[in-house]
Parts: C-alpha cells; structure tokens; sequence
C-alpha cells in the first residue's frame, strides 16, 4: 500500500481497517472504522479533505478525489463504493450504494438509503434523495426503493466487505 502524507497532511485510518497492497492513499485523508480499500483503488486527499465514515467499502480500481478549495469529498457510514467509481467532490450521506463505474461529480449530494446505478454519471450539484435509484447518463431517478428489496441489499454489501477484508486481514 502507498500511504503519503502531502503538505504535511498524512492519512489517518484505525487497525481494523484493511489496505490493500496497492491501495492509494494521499494526503488529508480520514478513514472510520472497518473500512475497506481494495486493490488498485486510490482515494487522493491532495487538495481537499476527503473524510470517510465507517464500515466505507471502496472497492477494486475506485477513486476518491476531491477539488481544490471548493469541494471536499465526505463520506458516511456503511457505503459502498462499486469497482472501478469515481466520487470526486462530493457529499455521499449513510447506507448508500455507489454501483461499479458510476461516476459522482462535485457538488453532488446522495442522500441517505439511496443507489446510485452501475455506470451512472451523476452531473455537477444533483441531489439524490433518500430512497431512490438513480441510473443513466446523465443519471436521473428510475424509481423508488422499495425497503424490503433493496435497503436490504445495501446493508448486505456492506456487510459482506467487512467479512471480505477479515479474509484478507487473517491472512497478513
């Protein structure tokens, strides 16, 4: 894993979490508690804060980033962030699932509870609420989440990289 500290800003994240071996992670960068950051992944806190929640999985190939002096990147609790996203500047609240591909832009807010689909692009300052997918290019609402279908699935995923990094972590 590359951990650098830049401006004299270093990562900070508890033992519990689990780093890849060439997972990156720069700069003004805090990490909460069971976190995940997969391989390839490279959340980059150069020019902003990016802070990230617990139980946060960024999987295989993703990037956090943020831009400089307007948008820092925050992140809450049990979020998944799908292979090969890209957040950048943005705001992702608790229990959201960020599919694999989909790219959040600045300025963005995704409430709590909601999907932002594989492959989405998520325009400059969209809010998505609470409750909803949102899919396509540009992303737009495609329906509301039926509870027992997939807040569920949210948790799951969550859940599961937490069991996943444990597998990797016995094995350091």
């Amino acid at each position: 894993m590359l951990i650098k500290s830049v401006n004299g800003k270093t990562p900070s994240y508890p033992d519990d979490c689990y780093i890849a071996e060439n997972a990156t992670i720069v700069g003004d960068v805090t990490l909460g508690d069971s976190c995940s950051v997969w391989f390839n992944a490279v959340v980059r806190g150069d020019v902003n804060a990016i802070i990230i929640g617990n139980k946060v999985n960024i999987q295989d190939g993703a990037v956090i980033h943020c831009t400089y002096e307007k948008h820092a990147t925050i992140i809450g609790d049990n979020v998944s962030i799908g292979h090969n996203a890209i957040v950048h500047g943005c705001t992702i609240h608790n229990n959201v699932l960020i599919g694999m591909g989909a790219i959040v832009m600045d300025g963005c807010v995704v409430e709590s509870n909601a999907i932002v689909a594989a492959g989405a692009v998520v325009t400059q300052n969209t809010r998505i609420e609470s409750g909803t997918i949102y899919a396509g290019v540009p992303a737009k609402k495609v329906k509301d989440i039926d509870q027992s279908d997939f807040a569920g699935e949210i948790a799951r995923i969550s859940n599961n990289y937490v069991m996943y990094a444990g597998w990797f972590k016995d094995d350091e």
